[in-house]
């Protein structure tokens, strides 16, 4: 029961956005605790909501929700600094090599 509540509560927060209606929303590891089946839900409303008057910041640490959603870009960052900016692809790259090649 604990993960459909999950499933539950990030939905509503989706939606909260939608009706909103906001021009910047911050989404922090959406994706935590959501099965594949919930994350191409959840996916789908932030895609249908996205314009080019609308801005998300998407905080994650995985790959998998950028299966779903591309992002226009994707920065790294460490100790509060960016220290990485890129596409969709960098995120690609990261899957494949972790972080630590790119420690300061």
């Amino acid at each position: 029961m604990k993960g459909f509540q999950v499933v539950k509560k990030k939905r509503n927060e989706i939606l909260q956005m939608i009706l909103l209606d906001s021009e910047l929303s911050i989404l922090d590891e959406t994706d935590s605790g959501l099965d594949i089946d919930a994350l191409k839900i959840i996916s789908t409303g932030i895609n249908n909501f996205m314009s080019s008057n609308k801005s998300i910041i998407l905080i994650t640490h995985y790959q998998r929700l950028l299966d779903y959603i591309n992002p226009t870009y994707v920065h790294v960052m460490q100790d509060g600094k960016i220290i990485k900016t890129g596409g969709g692809e960098l995120a690609k790259e990261l899957e494949k090599k972790g972080y630590e090649w790119l420690q300061t």
